[in-house]
């Protein structure tokens, strides 16, 4: 473990000097963001001063950077779920849900370059709401455009594609249901 630790500081001198460069900063305008002079900053870049939190929350702050990720710590067991995204053509899939079968749960990112209907049928059933930009859905003889805070369910048997209107990238959450089941939305009823 010690040398673990040991690695990790030594690292983190050249860690800080690339990522100076990589935004184009002097030593001088770093100094002057920071409050530490600049020539405690070229010892610590060069592994002469050891970093301590004095001189890495004010380099955080400046490179706008967590401080796990400006020291390069080693992973610890976070528990939240890293979710990994999906490069398809002209979109990214985020899936949601992780146990298989039942209705499944997606964010998507539709680009620009994805507006040329290509539509296509299948078992299930889906239902898609647009978080941002808007949203071209054909839906057998059915051409419409979805804007945020709008929602569509369908049959995808019907033959169906979605994508962008070419104006900006869409961003949507769709819920699948592989064997056909559907959303249940309930609804307050409204007070008499």
């Amino acid at each position: 473990m010690a040398n673990d630790d040991a690695a990790v500081l030594a690292s983190v001198g050249p860690r800080l000097r690339a990522l100076r460069k990589e935004r184009g900063t002097t030593l001088t305008q770093l100094a002057e963001t920071t409050g530490i002079s600049a020539s405690t900053l070229s010892r610590l870049e060069s592994g002469e001063r050891r970093p301590n939190l004095e001189l890495l929350l004010p380099l955080a702050r400046a490179y706008q950077v967590p401080l796990d990720e400006l020291v390069g710590a080693p992973a610890v067991g976070d528990p939240r779920v890293r979710l990994k995204p999906i490069k398809l053509v002209g979109s990214t899939v985020v899936p949601l849900t992780q146990q298989p079968g039942g209705v499944q749960a997606f964010k998507m990112v539709i680009a620009t370059t994805r507006r040329e209907p290509d539509p296509r049928s299948h078992e299930g059933y889906e239902w898609l709401y647009v978080l941002s930009g808007k949203l071209r859905l054909v839906l057998a003889e059915h051409d419409i455009v979805l804007k945020v805070g709008e929602a569509a369910e369908f049959d995808t048997r019907l033959p169906h594609w979605f994508g962008s209107t070419g104006e900006e990238q869409v961003e949507i959450l769709s819920l699948f249901g592989p064997q056909g089941e559907r959303v249940h939305v309930r609804a307050k009823p409204l007070a008499t």
